[in-house]
């Protein structure tokens, strides 16, 4: 019963991408992406409470690097020109980070393992129909969340719109965020409309 107990737990650490090796995330994608889309051109607008965070600045570039490598051009110096040009997409995202916890309940004992020596001996007091005792262990979770928006500057008509949820047991944002923004931009446009599953190897 133990065993079982364990493999549960693996078993659970692995869907919710606490396993040291892999970041696992749900991938929510709604895009109205054009078939062609000459001008890539692209610059960060951030919330005023996300001015001058160097936290922001960090997992802009992280996203900066993945729409380069997409095709996309960087418009930072056109947004700051004079010549009337401005940046064909703005681009917006934001991030959070919230503590949950997972219980998992087992027996207290397990009536097959009495004695020493003697692991399949049964308890002479087991009572299959007598409540069993049982035992709690409480396990923080984080579930961390980036969540992204690629929109015409002109128009502000929103082009690409994705939300990226995973958890695990490391309380560390930082350490998630290059894997969630890849994941973000898997298979980039992708499909529409669907929540995807994607792990990630952590290198």
């Amino acid at each position: 019963m133990k065993r079982f107990f364990c493999i549960f737990f693996a078993c659970t650490s692995l869907l919710l991408g606490g396993c040291a090796s892999t970041i696992t995330s749900d991938v929510t994608t709604f895009h109205a992406w054009p078939a062609s889309l000459s001008d890539k051109s692209f610059v960060f607008a951030p919330e005023p409470q996300q001015e001058g965070s160097l936290e922001y600045r960090n997992y802009a570039q992280l996203i900066g690097g993945e729409l380069l490598r997409l095709g996309f051009s960087d418009g930072q110096d056109l947004n700051q020109g004079q010549d009337g040009k401005i940046p064909a997409l703005t681009v917006r995202f934001q991030f959070g980070m919230r503590t949950g916890t997972l219980v998992v309940t087992e027996p207290a004992y397990d009536p097959y393992m009495f004695g020493p020596g003697r692991p399949w001996r049964r308890d002479p007091f087991y009572d299959p129909f007598w409540p069993r005792p049982v035992q709690q262990t409480a396990f923080p979770v984080f579930h961390r969340q980036l969540h992204l928006t690629i929109e015409q500057t002109r128009t502000t008509e929103k082009l690409y719109d994705v939300t990226v949820d995973s958890a695990g047991y490391e309380g560390t944002l930082p350490m998630a965020m290059p894997y969630m923004v890849r994941s973000a931009f898997a298979d980039f446009p992708g499909p529409s409309g669907v929540t995807r599953h994607i792990a990630l190897d952590v290198k």
